[in-house]
């Protein structure tokens, strides 16, 4: 299978930016291996359907799921996007060939990465409305399902974290329906400026609280951030 190569943003007629998706990738849960001899469950593992049209709910697109609600699904997760253009680094790290679905996504897109997508961000995909509302902190699952205890530390060292949209609007959408971006928020911050700042030592007490005041940030990554500030207080940074 080829890596899809990077493109640069588009721009549609009334869109900050459209994004192409290169796969759009379902999968329920199944077992993906063991852990402490016990066997894991997992939505991780998904494959591509092709150009058929999916209905897209407040928690889910049609033919997924997830097996430990706790931690995965829910409003805040209901979609996961990843951009196409990491997979060559990836292939290259790992040294395996990496296609679409290769970290679980649920969109595989090309035009945008991290630098370029914001917190809040609205995107109309067929006749849903998504919001972008938190980067991706990977669990040990991806560690399996990828077969590399030290996938984890990569992720997060690299900040090719991808990102979780909730639903707006639920609707219906296919692979070929492009993504535009028509709204932003004023002074917007980018999924790797907040995937950074999870981080010790990467954000300063007042970037931390700006970041915390972002209304559309998803809770959970709001009270991660909160516990990091006061790291960095305490540090007197």
């Amino acid at each position: 299978m080829s890596t899809p190569t990077a493109q640069e943003p588009t721009r549609s007629r009334g869109s900050i930016a459209t994004l192409t998706l290169i796969s759009l990738n379902v999968g329920k849960p199944r077992i993906i291996g063991e852990r402490l001899g016990e066997p894991v469950l997992s939505g991780i593992a998904k494959s591509p359907v092709g150009d058929s049209s999916l209905t897209v709910s407040t928690t889910n697109l049609e033919g997924d799921g997830q097996a430990d609600l706790r931690a995965h699904g829910g409003p805040d997760k209901a979609i996961y996007a990843y951009p196409s253009e990491h997979l060559s680094a990836w292939s290259e790290e790992l040294g395996e060939e990496l296609g679409p679905g290769a970290f679980g996504e649920n969109l595989t897109t090309a035009g945008l990465t991290e630098h370029d997508v914001y917190i809040g961000d609205i995107w109309s995909w067929g006749t849903a409305v998504l919001q972008v509302c938190q980067p991706r902190y990977p669990c040990y699952k991806l560690g399996i399902h990828r077969g590399r205890r030290d996938i984890i530390a990569r992720f997060l060292d690299s900040a090719r974290s991808g990102w979780y949209l909730r639903v707006l609007q639920p609707g219906s959408a296919s692979r070929t329906d492009a993504i535009a971006v028509p709204d932003r928020l004023p002074n917007p911050v980018s999924v790797h400026t907040t995937s950074r700042a999870i981080l010790a030592g990467q954000a300063t007490a007042a970037e931390l609280e700006s970041l915390i005041g972002l209304a559309p940030l998803a809770e959970s990554w709001r009270r991660g951030l909160e516990d990091r500030l006061k790291v960095a207080r305490n540090a007197g940074t």
